[in-house]
């Protein structure tokens, strides 16, 4: 198996961000965004989703979060894109409903190599901690469109924000985690009748 490994940088004037992605790594986060809350949920992605990150992250948070959560997405996205190469002999799809007391979330993604995110989910609360939870949205959107992939979440049930938002990061990391495994049976193939992604 090949190592599908890629660093992506991403320097404007309002972030500058590294990120680091290892498809087949064993969940470890190497993680400094200067957002608490968001560091907690990339390491339900890592962990849940047995990948690797290694992220930096500096951004203009003397004026709010906005500008790092999009930009972060956008450069994990890119990563994603990078490391998943061709996607020949991958599962392309995965899915994953995750609890957590109160809460359940679903989360489906397609690599698809068409970019698009329908998210359902009306958090109970407008700010977690002090990171406000529209950018959850931001988050996943610039994902979806530099990753290239087709994305559904919907939170299910759920009044506590923090669960509401672990459950779908969690599921988002297992989903993740069955899209990008490479399937034996391909064996190297395209998992679509167009002959490409």
């Amino acid at each position: 198996m090949s190592e599908r490994i890629a660093t992506v940088t991403r320097d404007t004037k309002e972030t500058q961000i590294t990120v680091t992605v290892n498809l087949d790594g064993e969940g470890r986060l190497a993680c400094e965004t200067g957002v608490p809350f968001l560091d907690h949920m990339l390491d339900q992605v890592a962990r849940h989703g047995l990948i690797d990150l290694d992220i930096k992250a500096v951004g203009d948070l003397h004026i709010d979060d906005h500008h790092t959560v999009e930009d972060l997405g956008i450069t994990l996205g890119q990563a994603f894109d990078q490391a998943v190469g061709d996607k020949r002999g991958i599962y392309r799809y995965g899915h994953a409903y995750v609890p957590l007391d109160e809460a359940l979330s679903r989360v489906v993604v397609d690599f698809s190599g068409r970019p698009g995110l329908f998210m359902d989910v009306e958090f109970t609360r407008a700010s977690i901690g002090r990171l406000d939870t529209q950018l959850f949205w931001e988050f996943f959107q610039g994902f979806v469109n530099h990753a290239r992939v087709t994305l559904h979440i919907d939170n299910l049930k759920g009044f506590n924000a923090h669960h509401q938002a672990e459950t779908i990061f969690k599921a988002f990391g297992r989903a993740l985690r069955m899209a990008v495994a490479e399937d034996p049976r391909m064996a190297g193939q395209m998992p679509s009748t167009k002959g490409s992604l």
